[in-house]
């Protein structure tokens, strides 16, 4: 059994077969908790679109109701969190890792676009994060005034943004790249550095810092 061989092993050995029958706990008359399990795999096809889905929709696979998705949501609300107190107790620039991976936890497999602001205090701690604009599967308008405004209010140093690309594919268009070029110039005004404009897929991201940041 999963809770066994978690004890045995650690969480590591587990499939995802196995760590998703971990948190469902049990199955439906006539099929086993394993069953569910594979069936929610078999439906979202990946971990994280199961864990990004909305409550209406983990509730049309057999056997999930408003219990066992309460759960599963909540897991990836705790991975969140967790990521989120990893950025505010160090400098973000030691940790990239952590940003893309909570960047992604956010708003990776969103379905339309969004654009948010990670505000840095003088260590490069996380002071807040936001969501700036919200938009469609295809435009999106970003206000840089409104961004250095916010910048502002915080008492903002500098700060990373980042977008995402619902197609799942991270190379930035020309309008990205001309976004990220006023952005840097725009908060040089008022002595805020732009650290990084990331964009940001389900699977990957790209990262303007580490190509150059123009």
């Amino acid at each position: 059994m999963p809770r066994e061989r978690l004890r045995e092993a650690g969480p590591a050995a587990l499939s995802d077969l196995e760590l998703v029958a971990l948190l469902l706990g049990s199955g439906l008359p006539g099929h086993n908790v394993f069953d569910v399990a594979r069936a929610l795999l078999d439906h979202f096809k990946s971990l994280r679109a199961m864990l990004d889905a909305p409550p209406e929709e983990f509730e049309s696979v057999r056997g999930i109701g408003p219990a066992k998705a309460a759960i599963l949501m909540a897991v990836v609300e705790l991975a969140r969190r967790a990521l989120a107190e990893q950025l505010e107790e160090k400098p973000l620039v030691d940790s990239p890792g952590a940003v893309e991976d909570y960047l992604r936890l956010m708003i990776g497999s969103r379905s339309q676009e969004v654009f948010v602001c990670l505000f840095l205090d003088v260590r490069h701690r996380l002071i807040r994060y936001e969501e700036i604009a919200r938009g469609s599967l295809t435009h999106m308008a970003v206000y840089p005034r409104e961004i250095v405004r916010r910048a502002l209010m915080l008492n903002a140093a500098s700060l990373i943004v980042a977008h995402n690309h619902p197609s799942g594919a991270v190379q930035p268009s020309a309008s990205d790249r001309r976004l990220t070029r006023v952005l840097r110039d725009t908060l040089a005004l008022v002595e805020v550095r732009l650290v990084d404009h990331m964009i940001i897929g389900a699977r990957e991201t790209f990262s303007f810092a580490r190509h150059g940041l123009d």
